[in-house]
């Protein structure tokens, strides 16, 4: 039983310790969103639904949860933003080109409506998507695909 005890108390004085590390966060412009709103021109619903679900890992703006103050939970949700950035941050997009945009949204048709998207572990505090925000914003997106498909290609 002593072993025991020592042990968890080496475990909770490691933790207490841990508390003192966190990754940087996400903490860029809101500004920095503006440029993907003006080209993609989402309805207000789309837009919310974007701000509500997507942009939190797919922006340089994070709002985070209380819980992103315990370590290592912050660990996991900076890797989660991290990677989520990789594949589509539209905080960059103005320097994504126009071929890239179509792709980008391309595949985000195909996540939201396998609903790989949002990640069932934002869901668990986020909520779902419900079957109709999926299809506002997979319209919204297919339209703005239309939209690139009309625009003339660079020479």
């Amino acid at each position: 039983m002593k072993i025991i005890k020592k042990i968890l108390v080496a475990l909770l004085i490691v933790f207490i310790i841990m508390q003192f590390f966190a990754p940087d966060k996400n903490q860029g412009d809101m500004a920095s969103i503006d440029a993907f709103i003006a080209d993609t021109n989402p309805p207000n619903d789309v837009h919310e639904i974007l701000k509500t679900n997507c942009f939190d890992c797919h922006s340089d703006v994070t709002k985070y949860p209380w819980y992103n103050s315990i370590t290592p939970v912050n660990y996991w949700i900076a890797d989660h933003i991290e990677h989520g950035k990789g594949d589509f941050n539209v905080s960059e997009w103005e320097s994504y080109s126009l071929k890239k945009k179509d792709h980008k949204l391309e595949e985000l048709i195909e996540e939201v409506e396998e609903t790989h998207m949002p990640l069932p572990s934002y869901t668990y505090t986020h909520g779902n998507l419900t079957d109709e925000q999926i299809k506002l914003v997979v319209e919204w997106a297919k339209n703005v695909r239309l939209k690139y498909s009309l625009e003339p290609k660079p020479q």
